[in-house]
């Protein structure tokens, strides 16, 4: 289902500068809604059993992927603001015993970070892409990693579907270069009738029919 990556790293991409779509609703402080990523109650294990078990990307398990999605949330808050973001190394925050209350509020960070006025604004800091795309690309991450999660986990997992009406036209236009570069896998054929996150999973090269733990 996944290639090398199944997530758009700041660090390799290099893909068309997208404009298309609106991410803004994802991000909106007046929304009330945030990224549906929170480990505490999206999928990944509620202690720490199930860290070790394999994800729906080949090269990450749970703890893996895990802390891949806290540096996401991290740095991604650097360049809501314009700045710089440093994924040459990715930490164990897992190793530290309140790592769940820390992820949690780390992602409050993040969507206040991309709900300031300006922040999809503009370019991106020394990334040269639009920073609505990148905002894209946070949200993305998170939406598509939170599946993961929950079928490693053995969980359901609905996000927002404003979010995903926002991201479907962003991944659309980013994905025969994010193919390219093994960011995706090849997309999923599905039957007449998939919803819109189906067909989102699909586009990155996931199979939406594989249900929790297959």
């Amino acid at each position: 289902m996944c290639r090398r990556r199944c997530c758009v790293r700041t660090d390799t991409w290099s893909g068309p500068a997208t404009t298309r779509g609106s991410c803004a609703s994802g991000w909106s402080a007046g929304s009330g809604r945030r990224p549906r990523a929170d480990p505490a109650g999206g999928g990944a294990p509620p202690d720490d059993s199930a860290l070790g078990s394999s994800t729906p990307c080949s090269e990450y398990d749970v703890r893996d992927l895990l802390n891949h999605l806290f540096a996401v949330v991290v740095q991604f808050q650097a360049l809501a603001a314009k700045g710089g973001a440093d994924f040459s190394t990715t930490p164990d925050r897992l190793a530290e015993p309140d790592w769940r209350e820390r992820f949690a509020v780390e992602t409050g960070k993040l969507v206040e970070a991309w709900a300031a006025p300006g922040a999809e604004e503009g370019t991106s800091g020394a990334m040269g892409m639009p920073a609505r795309t990148v905002g894209a690309m946070a949200l993305l991450d998170l939406t598509v990693h939170a599946w993961d999660l929950a079928r490693a986990t053995g969980r359901e997992f609905e996000p927002d579907p404003e979010v995903v009406a926002g991201l479907v036209d962003e991944v659309e236009e980013m994905a025969p270069m994010a193919r390219k570069m093994n960011v995706f896998g090849d997309a999923v054929e599905l039957q007449a009738g998939a919803s819109v996150f189906e067909r989102l999973l699909a586009t990155t090269g996931r199979d939406p029919r594989v249900r929790p733990t297959d």
